[in-house]
């Protein structure tokens, strides 16, 4: 099985412009999974190891990395933040 890197994948299928609109749409997601991916794999965590120390279950985490996690609660997110030694930022900004 060929194995893919994020960035790879994701300039390939950006030249699909269907993908691309409903990528942009949820690119908010996508970045919180991208950063929850990287965290943890630079602390050398599985998924079952970060759901362990979270206090979750290993398909939370795959859901939360997956982009398609909705209605992510702040307090699962700070559970996440906690385990991982990093804090959640959560802001508002204007509407383009």
């Amino acid at each position: 099985m060929k194995e893919y890197k994020f960035g790879e994948l994701l300039k390939s299928e950006m030249k699909d412009e269907q993908f691309r609109k409903e990528y942009e749409q949820l690119e908010d997601e996508f970045n919180l999974a991208e950063e929850v991916l990287k965290l943890r794999q630079k602390q050398n965590l599985s998924q079952n190891d970060l759901a362990k120390i979270a206090g979750t279950s290993q398909s939370a985490i795959a859901r939360l990395e997956s982009g398609k996690y909705q209605n992510v609660s702040l307090s699962f997110l700070r559970k996440i933040g906690k385990a991982l030694n990093v804090i959640p930022e959560v802001h508002f900004k204007t509407a383009e």
